[in-house]
């Protein structure tokens, strides 16, 4: 089972069954805050659901196509992240992530996709690693601009959220420019 351990107070975790009812209620109780920027908040609506998201974000671990882990913070799942994509073929890995409302402003998700970067390179060795946000997503973008990754252009109305469409960001890092 995969953990990473960032810092004191900070880890990923690979979920399990039993993580459901937390992922659950942490999507719950940040419904209306997430659904902002996040088009699954709709096909969310039980603990089953949660559950199944964990059951096929395994299977993809397992079958090396993705990392989906839950965000650790004192002890607590605060908020999921990984690689949405590992593109073994291209050596490029594409990180997601999204935290709950309470959570927000301590930080974590600065370590967590600097920690995701690293084991991007480090440790599963690929050359390249994006992060996609959408334009509007101030605090969103704020991450990998913080991190040193390049603003490479914009993705046109690349995601349906609901009611509308809404252009992505995506920004870039290579193996070969991290940690210079």
């Amino acid at each position: 089972m995969f953990t990473y351990r960032i810092d004191e107070e900070l880890s990923l975790k690979l979920l399990e069954d039993k993580d459901a009812e937390r992922v659950f209620e942490l999507t719950d109780g940040s419904r209306t805050y997430l659904k902002e920027w996040l088009p699954w908040l709709d096909y969310t609506k039980t603990v089953e659901d949660s559950r199944d998201f964990i059951r096929m974000s395994r299977k993809n671990y397992a079958e090396n196509k993705t990392l989906n882990t839950g965000i650790v913070y004192k002890g607590e799942v605060v908020g999921l992240a990984g690689f949405n994509e590992l593109a073994w073929a291209n050596k490029t890995a594409k990180i997601g992530y999204w935290l709950g409302q309470d959570y927000q402003g301590h930080g974590i998700m600065t370590r967590v996709a600097e920690a995701l970067t690293e084991i991007s390179f480090g440790q599963l060795g690929m050359n390249r690693t994006e992060i996609r946000v959408a334009t509007g997503n101030l605090k969103s973008r704020g991450i990998p601009e913080r991190l040193g990754y390049t603003e490479e252009g914009t993705l046109r109305q690349v995601e349906w959220l609901y009611d509308h469409f809404v252009d992505h960001i995506v920004y870039g890092m290579l193996a070969s420019e991290w940690k210079k």
